[in-house]
């Protein structure tokens, strides 16, 4: 008996695109962010390229009028070859942008980012902070 192997390919991908969109929602660290983006991006490029398999297929490259209905779907491989390129600009403008925020703003979490980025807008408006919503409001101020 011979164990399938599109099944585990197919659960492998989906796999890789779940741990990407949890790892991009739950994790608060900017790096950790787009490693998370890259893992999702290699899963849905698995899923394009397994869309475009056919058991004992050949490489779809013509060459003296050869039979192309064994040949397997050559739009998935270059769907996956320009996304691969695409991915790779992504991450390096991304990769890019968080050493220029970590040196500009400090911190790369997101809470410590979003503080930074609204004092700073804040500083340039001329605006005073906020008060604190993280305690609740009382009656008297604390001086």
């Amino acid at each position: 008996m011979m164990l399938a192997i599109e099944p585990i390919l197919y659960a492998g991908a989906i796999g890789l695109i779940v741990i990407g969109v949890a790892g991009m929602a739950l994790s608060r660290h900017g790096f950790r962010i787009v490693l998370a983006l890259a893992l999702a991006e290699a899963g849905a490029n698995l899923l394009l390229v397994l869309g475009g398999f056919r058991e004992g297929g050949v490489a779809p490259i013509l060459v003296g009028g050869g039979n192309t209905a064994s040949m397997v779907d050559p739009v998935p491989q270059a769907m996956v070859l320009t996304a691969i390129v695409i991915g790779v600009g992504v991450q390096a403008l991304a990769i890019a942008l968080l050493i220029q925020v970590k040196e500009h703003l400090g911190p790369i979490d997101r809470q410590g980012l979003r503080d930074a980025m609204e004092a700073d807008i804040d500083r340039h408006a001329r605006l005073p902070l906020p008060e604190s919503l993280d305690r609740p409001l009382s009656g008297e101020r604390d001086r």
